[in-house]
């Protein structure tokens, strides 16, 4: 049942994306004629065909504070306060088999990175929190045994899944407020966007807030980073001068190049509009480049 369930995810990736839709997942899975769901209305989640936890969530503004941990590894709180609630029981058996589970993270309503094979790595009632790492995929077999458990491994994959969850936070609330469209050109496909940062991510202040963000399709993105668009802190896009005079393809022309000082769009709320000085900053960093 479970390996049906991760070939099922890996099937909707390939569909949707990283972030899978509450609407397909809520469709769940087919094992041997019967149907299962992924998740429930609680955290820990144990389909009625199963004897133990098949996945645990952390809901957008639930109501349990998972965080990351000293070690390195996620912190997920029990349900309630009661260590022997039957929800903590069966993930506390879940972690003394070795069984792997689907994490979900809720990354906006509706929307759900999910993380196989997830494991309980250790149980400390105490604080009434379970420690989750992740690994790869491709530590599974058939038997759903486990191999040598690598603990830098398994720490290493969940620190990269915690940044994956990060990134798209802050591309959900960057899409959110700029109402999904790009900001320079308009485009409407939500597949085709990104959160693009204004003053970069390896730059102390380059924090994943709206205000340093902005909502930019691929191609545009790409340019915003490689300094062949500027943006003016009055929000007008420019193109660098050498790029206005080659001569290339309708992609350049009609793509890029007729937008210079096209007018930026931006958030309906004062408070999620470009910060200015961040824009003044990376403009300036533009206008040398040109």
């Amino acid at each position: 049942m479970r390996l049906a369930a991760f070939r099922r995810l890996e099937e909707l990736e390939r569909v949707h994306g990283e972030v899978l839709p509450w609407s397909s997942l809520n469709k769940g899975f087919e094992y041997e004629g019967a149907r299962l769901h992924f998740l429930g209305p609680q955290g820990i989640f144990k389909p009625a065909q199963m004897e133990l936890p098949l996945s645990i969530t952390t809901a957008p503004n639930g109501p349990y504070d998972d965080e990351v941990g000293p070690d390195g590894f996620l912190g997920y709180r029990y349900r309630g306060r009661d260590p022997r609630h039957r929800d903590n029981l069966g993930l506390r058996e879940c972690g003394l088999e070795g069984l792997p589970l689907v994490y979900f993270h809720g990354v906006a309503s509706g929307r759900y990175l999910a993380f196989w094979p997830a494991y309980i790595h250790h149980d400390d009632p105490g604080s009434l929190t379970f420690t989750v790492a992740f690994d790869e995929p491709q530590v599974l077999r058939p038997d759903l045994s486990e191999r040598t458990v690598d603990e830098l491994r398994r720490r290493y994959q969940t620190q990269l899944g915690l940044r994956r969850v990060h990134q798209q936070e802050f591309r959900q609330r960057v899409l959110k407020a700029y109402a999904v469209k790009c900001a320079v050109c308009r485009l409407r496909h939500e597949e085709l966007l990104d959160a693009a940062h204004i003053i970069p991510d390896r730059d102390p202040r380059g924090r994943p807030v709206v205000p340093n963000g902005l909502s930019l399709c691929k191609i545009h993105h790409s340019a915003f980073d490689a300094n062949i668009v500027g943006i003016r802190p009055d929000l007008v896009v420019e193109v660098r001068e050498d790029v206005l005079e080659e001569r290339d393809g309708p992609m350049l022309r009609h793509g890029i190049q007729e937008l210079h000082r096209a007018k930026l769009l931006v958030p309906r709320r004062n408070a999620d509009r470009p910060d200015a000085a961040f824009l003044e900053e990376r403009y300036e960093e533009f206008r040398r480049a040109g």
